[in-house]
């Protein structure tokens, strides 16, 4: 008996809505404790299971039990709906996800997607924005100042972000030809290339960009604790904190799969042109998503337990000031890169070796910089006198 197509996308779809929720819970939520712990010399969870295995269904059960209080004076119906507007578009932006080439079950071939949608990052942007309608209306709605702050914040940096990153994904485009993200991993084996090299500066973009769009640190100021007190959370507790908490971390993982997905190559194994790196293949392809995906959201964590948090003013600034021209500068140089070489595959790996030779001559000077301030700053600071 051969299972109908609309089986295996309903079977799909509650994969994933059951699925999101218990890693951001307990894989997801424990590695950021474990690792921030690490990172910061202290202890991360370790009373409650082996290890502290078990710390995700310990605070799973602490929200649910949580006594859920609304302040008398909110506006409760937008109170009580702000934080499904936070989840929900995170969880259907994951529909046209390809975590995999497809696969065969018995004689159905199975896509390791539920949609495969011809304007896919239009939609993901599209339906990305619509979770910050749920930190706005939560912020204002709790009848709180600081909430309300939160909220406002929420919805400039949003503004300021989401500019740069439509902008370093239009270089994208012009690299595979299509919108959809299934082609765009193809495009990618086809041309034996992973985006990222000719799209560096792209994806640095994209990435701080994405940092900010999901309110990590260093760009946390819509739940600042220490201005703020939580920022657009506030006055939430149990089940409805969980959810803004849920939408949070499945935008991380989001960001994450879009940079794997247009960046890196997807499901594709690195070095495909290599002799001798060709047991790299036996890895199933589903695998090596998942581990560059947790390679992103190891980033998170250790930019979460490094950085310290911007000023609004420099948000702003870094957003509108260099982001957006430097996004515009990508764009003419992924364009000239394919028009001005007969073999454009050519202009791109030129463009990926030019913008590599540059970031490493950047990075070289910022430290040069760096060591000349802090000499500079030693040879300035009074020395004690002896005897």
């Amino acid at each position: 008996m051969t299972l109908p197509p609309a089986f295996w996308t309903y079977l799909k779809v509650v994969l994933l809505v059951a699925l999101v929720p218990a890693i951001v819970g307990f894989v997801v939520v424990l590695a950021e404790r474990r690792l921030m712990g690490f990172m910061q010399a202290r202890l991360g969870p370790n009373r409650v299971g082996p290890q502290g295995t078990l710390q995700g269904l310990a605070d799973l059960l602490k929200l649910v039990t949580k006594e859920d209080i609304t302040p008398s004076r909110a506006e409760k119906a937008v109170h009580s709906l702000a934080p499904v507007l936070a989840v929900i578009p995170a969880l259907t932006a994951l529909s046209v996800i390809p975590f995999g080439p497809p696969v065969r079950v018995g004689r159905t071939v199975v896509p390791l997607w539920v949609a495969d949608v011809n304007i896919g990052l239009l939609f993901l942007l599209a339906i990305t924005s619509i979770g910050v309608y749920g930190i706005i209306l939560g912020g204002w709605s709790s009848n709180n100042k600081y909430s309300l702050l939160g909220g406002l914040r929420s919805a400039a940096q949003l503004v300021s972000y989401e500019v740069p990153m439509g902008l370093a994904l239009v270089s994208v485009l012009l690299m595979t030809r299509s919108l959809s993200l299934v082609q765009s991993v193809r495009r990618q084996e086809a041309m034996h290339l992973w985006f990222v090299f000719p799209g560096l500066l792209a994806f640095f973009i994209y990435f701080v960009a994405g940092v900010a769009e999901t309110n990590r640190n260093p760009f946390d100021l819509p739940e600042a604790e220490s201005e703020l007190v939580s920022g657009f959370n506030t006055e939430y507790s149990g089940v409805k904190f969980a959810f803004f908490f849920l939408g949070e971390y499945t935008a991380m993982i989001i960001i994450s799969c879009v940079a794997v997905t247009v960046f890196f190559g997807g499901w594709l194994p690195p070095f495909p042109n290599v002799k001798a790196l060709e047991f790299l293949w036996q890895v199933p392809p589903a695998l090596w998503f998942l581990a560059k995906v947790a390679a992103f959201l190891f980033a998170y964590i250790w930019f979460r337990s490094t950085f310290p948090r911007y000023r609004f003013d420099q948000l702003m600034a870094l957003g509108w000031k260099w982001l957006i021209p430097l996004a515009l500068t990508n764009i003419l140089l992924v364009a000239f890169a394919i028009l001005l070489t007969p073999g454009w595959t050519t202009g791109l790996v030129w463009l990926g070796w030019t913008l590599g030779v540059l970031f490493v001559l950047a990075y070289l000077a910022a430290k040069l910089r760096q060591k000349l301030a802090r000499r500079e700053r030693l040879a300035a600071e009074p020395h004690p006198v002896e005897g």
